[in-house]
């Protein structure tokens, strides 16, 4: 256990199983609704405020999780202007928060050095402050997608009809996208935010192989997610590796297994059906 006598591996690890929790939970709703380019439209608008708090001088965690905030506000007000063109809304958002970056990218040009942390993660720059307010914030995601779990089942499947039945649809698709781009501000510490909305989407993609469920998709996505952070905080450190690419490429691998393997058990069920068929005739 020598990974746990540094400081910075126990943040690291802290951090880090907070946001294999939360991200796969979010992004099974997204995945589910259609939705998966959400995740990176927010990971652009949380490089603006990172920007923005490194030029200020403020905590770039916690200003990159009001820039996403904000900006899945934005996000859904537009989608419900442009109900036949929802993806407009992403679009728009994705370039703005790129531009509105640029901008101040440019205006402070020494920032790019630190920037880097939080373009493809890192585990050695995580403080207390990071820690205390992923940590405050995850929960308040995982409480209020607990709380609000049934009303978004049922807006995942038919929006329609939760709205009949008096649910307040655009409430709760506004405190699920804010909820979402707080998810994703919180998991740029670790993976980056390039790689953020990979650690949302790849887990589910991998439980939607096996699950026959949407209780059991999310248990399989939470799974895979804690696997992949885990064994990529793991490789990390003992390697010397990028966190970021590490844990992708170990869900990625992961994704690939459950595919492979599902095939080759597909092939053998086919075989030993046709066998039977076979001896039949015998």
């Amino acid at each position: 256990m020598e990974i746990f006598q540094y400081g910075f591996m126990q943040k690291a690890f802290i951090i880090g199983l907070v946001v294999a929790i939360i991200c796969p939970l979010i992004g099974l709703f997204i995945v589910l609704r259609r939705m998966s380019l959400i995740a990176d439209a927010l990971s652009h608008i949380s490089l603006a405020g990172v920007a923005a708090g490194l030029l200020s001088g403020s905590n770039p965690v916690l200003s990159a999780s009001l820039f996403a905030v904000g900006g899945g506000v934005l996000i859904e007000n537009l989608r419900r202007r442009y109900k036949g063109y929802s993806e407009l809304s992403i679009a728009i958002m994705l370039s703005s928060g790129v531009a509105l970056a640029a901008i101040l990218l440019g205006i402070g040009k020494d920032l790019n050095a630190n920037l880097l942390t939080y373009l493809f993660g890192s585990i050695v720059v995580n403080n207390n402050t990071d820690v205390i307010i992923i940590l405050t914030a995850g929960l308040a995601v995982l409480i209020l997608t607990t709380l609000l779990f049934k009303e978004l089942y049922l807006i995942t499947f038919d929006e329609e009809t939760a709205e009949i039945a008096g649910i307040p649809v655009k409430t709760i698709n506004i405190v699920f996208t804010a909820l979402t781009a707080l998810t994703i501000a919180l998991a740029m510490r670790i993976v980056g935010i390039l790689m953020v909305s990979s650690l949302m989407i790849i887990p589910v993609a991998t439980a939607l192989q096996l699950a026959k469920s949407f209780k059991t998709a999310l248990m399989y996505s939470v799974t895979f997610g804690l696997i992949s952070v885990t064994a990529g905080l793991y490789l990390s450190f003992y390697l010397n590796l990028p966190p970021g690419g590490t844990i992708i490429l170990l869900a990625v691998a992961i994704l690939l297994c459950v595919i492979v393997t599902k095939n080759i058990s597909s092939k053998q069920l086919h075989n030993k059906k046709n066998t039977g068929k076979a001896t039949d005739w015998i």
